[in-house]
């Protein structure tokens, strides 16, 4: 390499990827960044002149940062206050990387990045570099630091170990469903903020779900609720007393149609609402104001979002 900006210009081309391997890898685009941090510190620390393959070094580099983190995670995960949600980010238009492809935002979404959460680090690492990036086993094996038979086995095992949890349900559908999805949102919200109980359990599954992730930092419900009653009295409580929440709007969110609320021009919530069969099947309720943060921030890179929800708070 020539030139002493080119090193920087060489992280800045391979970042967006970089950051979509680690946010895989990680669940948090809070971690994500840090890992990219010290990432940035090492290669600008290194003789890059000597680097004959700088994405290799870089995509090694993280990987293995990424490896040192999730050790340390899963036991914070344990002792987080409530059910723990990998942070949401925005997918549309590529918002989470410029290179990703379809299936790589399918990669992303919370069903899946919370079903990885069973794997070991290491079968996260590879299946993360082999399913969400098509890296052949070769490489996955020099990245990792395993052999390429171990890096196989991995490989198989994650999959195996993904399959017997069931395949993560999609949140949201897309093309034609869309427009029905989101009538059945729309009917959702209204029950929910006016208190409609009955309204809002015929919107319902028998065995709904509801996961609200506050982080001790904000209210939310420390134990999924469970059953149609359950569910319907528990949002009608959340969102029916939650007039702080100005409006909301539809974003594509890890892949999926997601619901975000707003208090004034301030992002206070994104909601995951899951539809099987035309009712509402599992409910992930993110409030957490730290892993808000990053969704807010891409939000604040575009020029605004249109397709408001009538909400009821008018």
């Amino acid at each position: 390499m020539t030139g002493a900006t080119e090193p920087t210009a060489v992280f800045a081309a391979q970042r967006p990827r970089l950051f979509g391997l680690a946010y895989r890898m990680l669940g948090s685009a809070h971690d994500a960044d840090d890992v990219l941090q010290d990432a940035w510190l090492r290669w600008s620390g290194a003789d890059t002149a000597a680097v004959t393959n700088p994405a290799a070094w870089l995509t090694t580099t993280v990987t293995r940062l990424c490896l040192s983190r999730l050790t340390s995670a899963a036991a914070r995960h344990e002792t987080y206050p409530g059910p723990w949600l990998p942070e949401p980010v925005l997918t549309a238009d590529r918002a989470l990387s410029p290179d990703d492809t379809a299936a790589q935002r399918d990669s992303v979404s919370l069903a899946l990045l919370l079903t990885l959460e069973r794997l070991t680090p290491a079968e996260r690492a590879v299946y993360v570099l082999r399913e969400a990036f098509a890296y052949p086993h070769r490489e996955i094996a020099q990245i990792v630091g395993v052999s390429e038979a171990n890096a196989r086995q991995l490989h198989t095992r994650a999959r195996k170990r993904l399959a017997e949890g069931g395949d993560p349900a999609p949140a949201g559908p897309a093309g034609a469903g869309r427009a029905g999805w989101l009538r059945l949102v729309e009917s959702f919200l209204a029950a929910a903020r006016h208190g409609d109980l009955p309204a809002l359990e015929a919107l319902l599954a028998a065995d709904v779900v509801a996961w609200a992730d506050g982080g001790g930092r904000v209210t939310a419900a420390r134990l999924p609720v469970r059953g149609r009653g359950r569910v319907a009295t528990y949002l009608a409580r959340t969102l029916g007393g939650a007039r702080r929440v100005g409006h909301a709007v539809i974003a594509e969110v890890n892949g999926a149609p997601a619901v975000l609320g707003f208090a004034g021009d301030a992002l206070v919530g994104v909601l995951e609402v899951e539809v099987d069969g035309g009712v509402v099947s599992g409910l992930r309720l993110h409030v957490n104001p730290d892993k808000l943060a990053h969704l807010a921030h891409q939000l604040s890179q575009r020029a605004g979002l249109r397709g408001r929800l009538s909400d009821g708070s008018a």
